[in-house]
């Protein structure tokens, strides 16, 4: 029996942006919009009348934003949200919140003549976040900085998408300040990942920084991918460093996952990977390069993932070894990576 498509509710305060998502949405059977509101009163009322599957909703509207609508709902009524919202600083700070307060994803308003590029992917990011796992409304349980940490010498590469933001935060307060050095590619914009990566600056023990190229690996350092036209790799050589690549979208991202694990298959045995919460399989066919490599390979596991896509793909595969609990994640990654293994000194 074919499944019934789901239920899209376009919250904005725009008629030209409704128009577009309806109209990219249209031909999509999986999916049907069922109704569109220009402020949150309107969305209010229309979630009582039409119980929709998921949302899109603005960030800035008038008589309430985007943002206090989206606390209310989590608190109240929680339903998948995917947040629009301007890739300006502002709006890159603002998406950020949303994802903290329970939003699936948050996308980039399309500027003039890239319509198709910014809402290219919205169908199936609505199908994926309608089957979402949403987070409870509340605080999450707090994870501490791990003490009396020795470092053996692997270094950590990590991969991330929808509902990355809460996941990459909950991981790396278990950091402490002499972490194992880390690469992080997480799917996002590019001025999202620039507002990310200050955000958890301010968050975490060690030193998190947007990743240059040439910049060492060192202890202690966290480096997120920069996103735009480039992907992060691991540069051959010694000492290792970050290289950013200009390069075409690879399995439809840019930075990707995959192409981030590929780079490290040459010093597979010194590496651990892992992957987190996202949608498609962005990253299981590099970690099982980097698993057959000698690499230590983990993923989220389903119950604590948001949407359990890539971490999927790379369990079904043999990519991972093992799939962990998000709160344990970070004692994972720091077991592999603890001395008295000395081997990799």
């Amino acid at each position: 029996m074919a499944r019934l498509p789901k239920r899209v509710l376009i919250v904005d305060d725009s008629p030209t942006i409704r128009g577009l998502i309806r109209a990219v949405l249209r031909p999509d059977p999986r999916l049907e919009v069922v109704g569109e509101a220009a402020d949150p009163y309107e969305a209010r009322e229309l979630i009582k009348a039409l119980q929709p599957d998921v949302l899109t909703l603005d960030v800035e509207m008038p008589r309430m934003n985007g943002l206090a609508f989206l606390e209310k709902l989590m608190r109240l009524r929680p339903l998948p949200v995917v947040m629009v919202s301007s890739e300006t600083q502002k709006g890159s700070r603002a998406a950020l919140e949303a994802l903290a307060l329970g939003a699936v994803e948050c996308i980039g308003k399309p500027v003039s003549g890239r319509f198709a590029a910014a809402f290219g992917d919205l169908a199936d990011l609505l199908v994926a976040a309608a089957g979402a796992r949403l987070r409870p409304p509340g605080p999450r349980r707090q994870v501490s900085p791990a003490t009396g940490f020795d470092w053996n010498g692997r270094f950590v590469l990590i991969g991330s998408s929808t509902g990355g933001v809460d996941a990459l935060e909950t991981l790396l307060a278990g950091y402490p300040e002499n972490c194992p050095p880390t690469l992080i590619t997480q799917h996002m914009p590019e001025s999202f990942l620039a507002s990310f990566a200050k955000r958890l600056a301010g968050r975490i023990a060690p030193r998190m920084v947007l990743a240059r190229e040439g910049e060492p690996l060192v202890q202690g350092m966290v480096a997120l991918a920069p996103g735009g036209e480039t992907h992060l790799e691991l540069a051959p050589g010694l000492p290792s460093r970050c290289r950013l690549r200009r390069g075409d979208k690879v399995g439809g991202y840019r930075p990707s996952v995959d192409v981030l694990f590929r780079s490290a298959v040459p010093v597979a045995e010194r590496t651990v990977a892992v992957l987190l919460t996202g949608m498609g399989r962005d990253g299981a066919a590099g970690m099982l390069a980097l698993r057959q490599g000698g690499a230590r390979c983990l993923a989220q596991d389903e119950e604590s993932s948001v949407v359990f896509g890539m971490p999927r793909a790379a369990l079904e595969t043999g990519a991972a070894e093992r799939a962990v609990a998000l709160p344990e994640m970070s004692a994972a990654i720091l077991d592999l990576c603890r001395a008295p293994d000395r081997r990799l000194a």
